[in-house]
């Protein structure tokens, strides 16, 4: 099953409406602390992950073939296009004009993508096809229920 509403082009992220209410403090998987002080500031969702508005830009992932390293159907990618990509990042790579999100393997001069899914094959570079990793992949925001 594939999501119909992910956008097939990445969002930059000085596009995007990054601002959202963040609550100070930390929130217990326990019992609650009725001691701490819950306060509110907004916050820049680029910046707190690590990353500048330039540098930025999201995509909705689509399809199953991440599952295996902690990417599902309908997760929000924060892609870094600054980043210089290296063996074990999961990145963004344009393969034919298409955008994929895989693991970078580049080892021995042996460059692949690696699926996430055993179901799903890898992909190796062949005479004529065209890979160009986009961006690094370095956050990871899952929805829970719409």
């Amino acid at each position: 099953m594939y999501s119909t509403n992910a956008p097939k082009t990445p969002v930059p992220a000085s596009h995007a409406p990054m601002l959202v209410q963040r609550i100070r403090g930390t929130v217990k998987a326990g019992f609650p602390s009725p001691a701490e002080d819950l306060g509110a500031e907004r916050l820049d969702l680029a910046s707190l992950l690590g990353s500048d508005k330039e540098d930025a830009f999201f995509m909705v992932a689509s399809g199953h073939s991440m599952v295996k390293f902690g990417i599902f159907d309908g997760d929000l990618l924060l892609i870094r296009k600054r980043k210089r990509p290296r063996d074990g990042h999961v990145v963004v790579a344009d393969v034919d004009g298409e955008f994929l999100v895989k693991m970078l393997y580049k080892r021995d001069g042996q460059v692949k993508l690696v699926s996430g899914n055993p179901e799903i094959p890898d992909i190796e570079p062949k005479d004529g096809q065209t890979i160009r990793v986009w961006g690094v992949v370095t956050s990871s925001i899952k929805t829970f229920s719409p």
